[in-house]
Formats: C-alpha cells, sequence, structure tokens
C-alpha cells in the first residue's frame, strides 16, 4: 500500500471539512476523488500533505506514519501536491519555477538535466524558460505546475483540479499527460469536477459528500447507476 489513510479528520475552527475518511492508494495506480464544490476534497488533500490541521485519524505513506510529520517530511517521503489555481510564482521565470519543484533536492546535474526533458516534452515552456511566469497562457501554467511536481520525484502526485478553467482541447492534453505519467510509474490521487475524464483514467473512484466517504467503487459502476451519476456526478462530463 501507498497511501493510507485511516479515518481522517480536518478541522478549520468550528468547520468541520473532512470527517473520518478513509482511503487507499495502491504503487502505480490511478484514484479519483469526486464530488460537489464544497464536498471536502481539497480540504483533504492538504490534510494528506500537511498544509490543513487533522485532528483525527492516521496518514500513513508506504507503511511509515506521516500524520504528524511537517510537510517538507511528507514530500521527501514522496509526496507531491499540484494545487488547485496552480500557484506558481508569476513573478519568477519559467526555469525559476521548476527549480522551487526540486528545492527539496541535493543533486543540482540530474536536475538540470530532467527539467532539459521536461522542456523537450513542454517546447511551449522552452521557448518561454527565461520569461516570467505571467507570460504563460493557463493550459501552459497548469503544464508548469505538473512539471515543477514532477521535479519533486514523487511517488504519488496529489492534483486539485487541474483541468478547471482548461479549452476542451488542452483537457485532452492534460489528461493525455496525466496518463504517461501514471504508465511510467507515477501513482495519483486525482480531485476533477471533469468526472467522466477522471473516471476514464482512473482504477477506482471515491465520492464525497460534506466531509465524508459516500461511495467507492469501480469507475465502470459508477458511470453505469444513472441515479448515482445524476445525484454526485453531475458536473464536468464532457
Amino acid at each position: 500500500m501507498l497511501l493510507e489513510l485511516e479515518r481522517v479528520s480536518v478541522r478549520y475552527g468550528r468547520v468541520h471539512a473532512v470527517r473520518g475518511v478513509s482511503l487507499t492508494v495502491d504503487e502505480g495506480e490511478v484514484v479519483a476523488l469526486l464530488g460537489a464544490n464544497g464536498a471536502g476534497k481539497s480540504s483533504l488533500l492538504k490534510g494528506v500533505l500537511g498544509l490543513a490541521p487533522t485532528d483525527a485519524g492516521k496518514v500513513r505513506m508506504a507503511g511509515r506514519d506521516l500524520t504528524s510529520a511537517p510537510t517538507r517530511d511528507r514530500i521527501a517521503a514522496g509526496l507531491a501536491l499540484v494545487p488547485e489555481g496552480r500557484r506558481i510564482l508569476m513573478s519568477l521565470s519559467v526555469d525559476e519555477n521548476l527549480l522551487m519543484g526540486a528545492y527539496n533536492r541535493h543533486d543540482p546535474a540530474a536536475v538540470r538535466a530532467e527539467i532539459s526533458r521536461l522542456y523537450e516534452r513542454f517546447p511551449n515552456l522552452a521557448a518561454r524558460r527565461s520569461l516570467p511566469a505571467s507570460v504563460l497562457s493557463g493550459g501552459e501554467q497548469q503544464m508548469l505546475a505538473i512539471a515543477r511536481g514532477v521535479l519533486a520525484r514523487p511517488r504519488l502526485m496529489l492534483l486539485d483540479e487541474p483541468s478547471l478553467g482548461l479549452s476542451p482541447l488542452l483537457v485532452q492534453e492534460l489528461f493525455r499527460l496525466l496518463g504517461e505519467l501514471n504508465r511510467a510509474g507515477l501513482a495519483l490521487l486525482l480531485v476533477e469536477q471533469n468526472t467522466r475524464q477522471a473516471l476514464r483514467l482512473s482504477a477506482r473512484a471515491y465520492v464525497m459528500e460534506l466531509g465524508a466517504i459516500v461511495i467507492q467503487d469501480r469507475p465502470q459502476a459508477l458511470l453505469a447507476d444513472e441515479r448515482l451519476v445524476a445525484a454526485y456526478l453531475g458536473g464536468g462530463t464532457r
């Protein structure tokens, strides 16, 4: 088991954002985490990475208990987050943003070699490597955010609404990239409003409502139940 959450809860003061969630992600697996806005999905990802306070439960990565570990230790253990809204540093260059993804590493020659390979994969980023990230389009910013996460050399990447605000063509490109990363061995925990795209990529899926897991099943089973689709998966079905 790569990631194991056992009855994890997240609170912001009196707001109980995540209520006793248990889920797992295996090595090399893609797992979708679905649900309406406000269901607690983003809070759960932040709790996994230590960016939101967990007041109950356990977070384990490859058998190691990270429940009380600081974020830097969770990243060192193989977790990386591509946050909602990309959160790239607009005043820094494209190249500097990529280097931020490798801040926890101590192999500068290997980092530069990996950046060169990423530039081959993303020629638009390569052409703007010395420019501030603010010049990038929304799709280019999302690719930069994912490339930055890749440079952390994670075993599991947490993605929070990666297709948000992208055109249908860029959404297709994004999911092709995620498929490539997964086939190369990277496990993904994917929060995504584009439910059909997410389910096509995933081996398993969890559905959250009001901070709790209400359904977990294979994608084919979820899509086969029309009432379930209407109740929980109606948004982002392009």
